[in-house]
């Protein structure tokens, strides 16, 4: 599966700052300090619907972890899934009449559009679910001979019990997280289970289901959370640097996935870093494909809004909050990207040799987006009140944007 066209990454004067971002599995700040090459694996979507603000705000914050490496001059090593074949997608097909590999076609195809759009750097690796089968069946085959799997009608589960390390990603009690199962996508009321909490790794096939080959497994098809280690072991390795999601995630997505790879692997962590972005909500609920109360990013630029506006209006926010996408939201990064192309069309200006570390220390400072935002505000409140004739400053200004923040003045 390919990715999406990169843009171009202005180089600027100095360099970049470590970053320090939360850690959910600690709970606190790490400073992330990777080698020349920093690995980052980040969860893609299940394409049965375009691409909406909750996804668009959380490809922007690992966009911006990338942009932050590579100002230290460091290369960065982007991994990306597609959930390609998976209930939610399948049950759209039905629904909606649609083969179910041409919905999956359609709505990737659309995403891609949109990264391309809002200027996301690509992974360099993106991965469907349905390529990914044939490095996920032995994966589940060499956990069910070490007895970190076992089978249950044909269906074959990772015992949770088997990772020493399981829960400390999410940190959260056996109570919560047999909720949040339920909630997202797991079946701990299954009768025969060892643990309520133990993930399907494989699903044997089910009439009228798509099913493939899985050797000593049978035909079936792919656990949700196997999928993402398969990938992320076989081009990232063990112990890469950050994991990113959305905070919807941490359980059981990324909990499940780093107990899969630390009984595969006998090492531990999975990443040394699990990184969450906060949700995106309309009318009071979080924005949710089974809730319907979706804004999409394609029907905003349909309908003639910049892209640089939208992610500006994404940035507007501090990654790990959760907010409101509002009319006014929109119409506030309208405004400010018009006040700042002007303040850059100037043949000169006040220098911006502090703007550009003030953004760099935002930014390195979990990724503060509107305190980033703010530094560019006063420069161009300065330009506007005629505070200088450095001729580089405009120039430098627009750099700095592109580059650390991703938007084209």
């Amino acid at each position: 599966m390919h990715a999406w066209p990169a843009s171009e990454v202005p180089a600027l004067p100095g360099q970049g700052r470590d970053l320090r971002i939360h850690d959910t599995a600690t709970g606190g700040r790490v400073t992330l300090a990777p080698g020349p090459v920093a690995r980052i694996y980040v969860c893609g979507i299940t394409p049965y619907d375009a691409t909406h603000m909750g996804h668009a705000a959380t490809y922007n914050a690992f966009d911006l972890v990338q942009r932050v490496w590579l100002d230290t001059k460091r290369q960065v090593h982007y991994v990306q899934n597609v959930t390609d074949v998976d209930d939610p997608l399948l049950e759209r097909a039905v629904a909606t009449g649609d083969d179910w590999t041409a919905l999956a076609e359609r709505e990737t195809a659309l995403f891609r559009e949109d990264m391309t759009a809002l200027r996301m750097l690509p992974p360099q690796h993106y991965i469907g679910a349905v390529e990914a089968i044939p490095g996920i069946v032995p994966l589940v085959e060499r956990l069910r001979d070490a007895g970190a799997a076992y089978e249950l009608d044909g269906d074959v589960y990772f015992s949770v019990e088997s990772d020493p390390h399981f829960g400390e990603v999410s940190n959260l009690d056996a109570e919560a997280m047999r909720l949040l199962s339920a909630e997202r996508g797991g079946d701990p009321e299954r009768p025969g289970k060892k643990n309520p909490l133990d993930p399907m790794l494989w699903m044997a096939a089910r009439d009228g289901e798509p099913s493939w080959d899985g050797g000593s497994l049978g035909r079936g098809r792919p656990g949700w959370h196997i999928e993402c280690v398969a990938i992320a072991l076989d081009h990232l390795g063990m112990g890469f640097d950050v994991q990113g999601g959305g905070s919807d995630l941490a359980f059981p997505h990324h909990e499940m996935g780093a107990s899969h790879a630390q009984a595969l692997t006998g090492e531990h962590p999975f990443a040394k870093a699990y990184v969450h972005a906060g949700m995106v909500a309309l009318h009071g609920e979080k924005m949710s494909k089974s809730k319907g109360n979706l804004v999409f990013v394609s029907k905003v630029r349909r309908d003639g809004t910049d892209p640089a506006a939208i992610r500006l209006a994404l940035l507007a926010h501090h990654y790990r909050a959760d907010w409101e996408w509002t009319d006014q939201v929109l119409q506030d990064a309208v405004d400010r990207l018009a006040r700042w192309r002007a303040a850059v069309s100037r043949p000169d200006g006040p220098s911006a040799d502090a703007l550009v570390e003030e953004v760099r220390e935002a930014l390195a400072d979990d990724l503060d987006s509107p305190a980033a935002l703010a530094a560019v505000d006063r420069w161009a409140e300065r330009q506007q009140a005629g505070g200088g004739t450095d001729e580089g400053a405009p120039g430098l200004v627009s750099r700095t944007v592109d580059a650390l923040l991703g938007v084209a003045l």
